[in-house]
């Protein structure tokens, strides 16, 4: 007798992260996320033996493929442009990630206006499955993005969508969201594992069958990755992250992975009441300038992909009677806050022990970049010491825990930005490579070199 086959076991898959388990439990091993474990199909078994078919096209040397259809084109946007390495791929797959309310779909809204308005191909289709249309035709009156070229269409259904693609026969398709569309051929709901991963597939294929680039709208979780499956981010070629504080009018558009171009680029926009206009100059929101000097302030340059900008860093000191200090810190990572503290107090002889800590940066921007450890350092000690440091001075270096300044990358061009926006005197770590003209750089080799500078400020005041 023929061996008996054993029927395939039912899987278990979660709705959120499509971690596979073999049997039923309240919290996913995968993303530790309570009651998203569903039953699913089992996995049919591989073929044993593949047989060969037709190639679609014959392989050629790779010196002989055309490049005219892998020109990029530009949205528009001048921000937008220069995260995605020059401007949208035809047929390119664009996934534009953030938390609700950032202003992803303004932005989009936006970027299909410019391109119905502009010489690029074709006209814009913009998809929504979340709003209806008459709610995006207001946004579009408040933001002036009203054009002709631009089509709308409210669907969450991925044939209708196909139909519409079909009918317009657009240069630019934009969905907004890829959770809310549904595939018929399918199984679950919206926005579940293999449904979001079967409308993504549709869609990458439809992008590189007729050369159409595609930017959808993906939503976040709780900590702010991208939700869905993680092959979702692995079928796109481009996926960005669009970030901003809700207190805040600043945007930042950053590039976490891009086929096409750098990947740790970063585009800076500002949200506005009549939309999302674009920051070419950011340096100037997170600085504040004043007359005369300030205690407890000190200005870095940070690098964001390959921009450079000026952040000014704040400190403020309380003396304090509780036997448990405040360190209250916002824009700054507070492990390296708290590490600057120890050194100002084991190297530079400031204590901080019985004081109140309250660090923050300006504009409600965040760093995260050991770069800024010599300003925070500075930042605390002139607000401890209550002596200003001199002004138009940038700091720039990184603290290790014995005291020493280390070296970061691209002062040169750090210091090139600082001197454009009129900053003349730089403290920096020891051999920090070619340096612009019109800026006088202080090296200073450890902390204690550096407080000398707080101290000859206080014996120049008096």
């Amino acid at each position: 007798m023929p061996p008996k086959t054993r029927s395939p076991r039912p899987a278990f898959r979660c709705a959120d992260c499509g971690h596979e388990v073999a049997k039923w439990v309240g919290r996913c091993p995968g993303c530790q996320a309570w009651g998203t474990i569903e039953e699913a199909a089992p996995a049919r078994p591989a073929l044993a033996k593949v047989s060969a078919g037709a190639p679609s096209t014959p392989a050629r040397p790779i010196a002989e493929v055309d490049l005219d259809s892998a020109r990029s084109v530009s949205t528009g946007i001048g921000e937008l442009d220069r995260v995605l390495g020059g401007g949208i791929v035809p047929g390119a797959v664009v996934l534009l990630a953030g938390e609700p309310g950032v202003g992803k779909s303004t932005l989009l809204l936006e970027v299909a206006h410019r391109w119905a308005s502009g010489s690029s191909p074709g006209a814009s289709l913009y998809v929504t499955g979340e709003e209806s249309a008459g709610q995006v035709r207001l946004r579009a009156e408040r933001t002036d993005s009203v054009h002709p070229e631009l089509f709308l269409g409210a669907e969450s259904d991925l044939s209708a969508v196909l139909g519409h693609v079909d009918a317009v026969k657009p240069g630019l398709l934009i969905v907004d969201s890829v959770q809310t569309v549904q595939s018929p051929d399918a199984d679950g709901s919206p926005g579940g594992v293999t449904q979001v991963r079967a409308v993504t597939t549709a869609l990458v294929a439809l992008a590189k069958e007729r050369g159409l680039p595609v930017v959808l709208v993906g939503h976040v979780t709780k900590d702010g990755a991208v939700a869905g499956p993680r092959v979702l981010e692995h079928l796109v070629d481009v996926v960005l992250q669009f970030e901003g504080d809700r207190h805040s009018s600043l945007r930042m558009l950053r590039g976490v992975k891009n086929r096409f171009g750098p990947s740790d680029e970063v585009g800076c926009f500002e949200q506005r009441d009549d939309g999302i206009a674009e920051v070419l100059d950011p340096s100037g929101l997170f600085i504040n300038r004043q007359e005369a000097a300030v205690d407890g302030t000190a200005v870095t340059v940070m690098v964001e992909g390959k921009r450079p900008l000026l952040v000014e860093i704040q400190a403020l000191l309380m003396k304090t009677e509780m036997a448990m200090p405040r360190r209250s810190v916002s824009g700054l990572d507070s492990a390296r806050v708290s590490m600057m503290l120890a050194v100002l107090g084991k190297h530079g002889h400031i204590p901080t022990g019985s004081h109140d800590v309250f660090a923050a940066t300006v504009g409600g921007t965040k760093i995260g970049e050991p770069a800024a450890d010599l300003a925070i350092a500075m930042a605390v000690a002139s607000s401890q010491t209550g002596r200003p440091l001199p002004p138009n001075l940038v700091v720039i270096g990184e603290v290790g825990l014995a005291g020493e300044i280390r070296r970061v990358n691209g002062v040169g061009r750090r210091l090139a930005e600082a001197a454009r926006l009129g900053f003349d005197r730089a403290l920096v770590p020891p051999d920090p490579g070619p340096l612009p003209k019109g800026i006088k750089v202080t090296e200073v080799a450890t902390i204690k070199d550096a407080l000398k500078l707080v101290r000859r400020r206080k014996q120049d005041s008096d």
